[in-house]
């Protein structure tokens, strides 16, 4: 039997966390149970990607109201449009890399990138090198070189690989958590982090039809929260790590709730 340490299912022991797995569980179980989702679960994948990225171009400065982000068909303008394009396309693409994620997730990563960017430019769809800056002003936390950038993706890549026994509540706050500290692109860090996040979630079999859009939860909290989370992860702390956690499943609860008023506004028009 392997002796094999798996830390990040050593954070599920931390106090207060296995409350909020239980807690997210329960909520995304009853989202599923709904009567609306026997015959128009494709509808609610659809809203709930919608938004999903129009919370995570939020988080990334790109505030847009809901009904400007369905009616808008064209988002090459300014700089909140190509984020807010960046958020949809991002979307759209991690449901087709759901079967990658567990074999290469360096692989998905740099396609996400690739992807939030839209852009030909050398360093789109990599990690930045030695000396090249980041573009991610809302994210003030210290920036680690290209080296531990390496390093640190390496070992959450293997971390990927070799499968862990924790919650997928946990993976997925993790996998955020540590892309977002990292920055390891040199632009749309946010974008990609939040994608991944809901890559692990619906990937871990926690969100199959990818109806609760932690995305949104997460904007909802707000910004100030989530940056505040943010540092309590980075401080690798277990008050941090957990406090990051439970932040993160506070999110997708709130995804659900979004969901769930989607499927009784769909019940009353067809009742």
């Amino acid at each position: 039997m392997s002796t094999t340490p798996d830390p990040i299912a050593a954070l599920a022991t931390l106090p207060g966390v296995a409350d909020s797995v239980d807690s997210v569980r329960k909520a995304v179980d009853r989202v599923y149970g709904h009567r609306i989702m026997r015959r128009r679960s494709n509808e609610i994948t659809s809203e709930a990607a919608l938004r999903g990225a129009r919370g995570s171009a939020a988080l990334s400065g790109a505030e847009w109201a809901l009904e400007e982000v369905r009616r808008r068909s064209d988002f090459s303008g300014d700089d909140e449009a190509r984020t807010v394009g960046g958020a949809l396309r991002l979307t759209a693409e991690a449901g087709q890399l759901l079967s990658i994620w567990r074999q290469s997730p360096l692989r998905v990563l740099a396609r996400l990138h690739l992807v939030a960017a839209a852009d030909s430019a050398e360093a789109a769809g990599r990690p930045r090198l030695a000396g090249e800056t980041v573009e991610e002003p809302l994210i003030e936390l210290s920036l680690p070189d290209a080296d531990e950038v390496a390093g640190r993706l390496e070992g959450l890549s293997q971390l990927i690989i070799a499968g862990s026994s924790a919650p997928a509540l946990v993976m997925a706050a993790v996998v955020h958590g540590e892309l977002l500290s990292l920055r390891p692109f040199g632009s749309h860090n946010g974008l990609v982090a939040r994608a991944a996040e809901r890559i692990v979630l619906v990937g871990s079999g926690l969100d199959p039809k990818s109806i609760c859009p932690a995305e949104a939860g997460h904007a909802e909290l707000g910004r100030a929260s989530y940056l505040a989370a943010l540092d309590g992860y980075a401080s690798g702390t277990p008050g941090g790590m957990a406090a990051w956690i439970a932040h993160c499943g506070k999110a997708v609860e709130l995804g659900v709730r979004e969901s769930t008023a989607v499927c009784e506004a769909l019940q009353r028009g067809a009742a």
